[in-house]
């Protein structure tokens, strides 16, 4: 039950948060974050590739992105909330921002489940979270990674 309500926030939630650019901006204008050695790469977590296996696929994780499983680890993305409200302690990281009500900013390997120790008050800059990161091999909801016990850092 816990996994068909993600995943259906996860495909509505754009409308329920109804999370738009700020204003006076162009989608155009958004460009990705560059990168910081304090963190961990969004060009490392797209070092993912889908292989069938059967009648489904699953991803296969490169080495270093693997190596990162159940480790503390900083990432910086976008908000994108899961529910109405301020402050979100269940969202998605995304490594670019939304610009359109009603479409990801990328694939799986672009996006991180985050759940937070404290709420976190949303915002359109982009944020720092330290967590721990699960790299999730076969997740029903087809999310990759998720960040738990996460805490905003600089």
């Amino acid at each position: 039950m816990r996994t068909l309500l993600l995943v259906a926030a996860l495909l509505a939630f754009p409308a329920l948060a109804q999370h738009t650019p700020p204003p006076g901006s162009a989608p155009l204008d958004f460009k990705p974050l560059p990168d910081r050695k304090d963190v961990v790469s969004w060009k490392l977590l797209a070092q993912v590739e889908l292989v069938k296996q059967k009648d489904r696929y699953v991803p296969q994780f490169s080495a270093g992105v693997a190596a990162l499983n159940a480790k503390e680890v900083k990432i910086h993305g976008f908000m994108m909330p899961l529910e109405m409200g301020d402050k979100q302690t269940h969202f998605i990281l995304a490594a670019m921002p939304t610009s359109c009500s009603f479409c990801l900013p990328g694939g799986p390997e672009s996006l991180v489940e985050v759940k937070t120790k404290a709420p976190v008050k949303f915002g359109f800059d982009p944020i720092v979270l330290s967590g721990k990161l699960v790299v999730l091999k076969d997740d029903p909801t087809g999310v990759f990674y998720r960040l738990t016990d996460a805490v905003v850092a600089k």
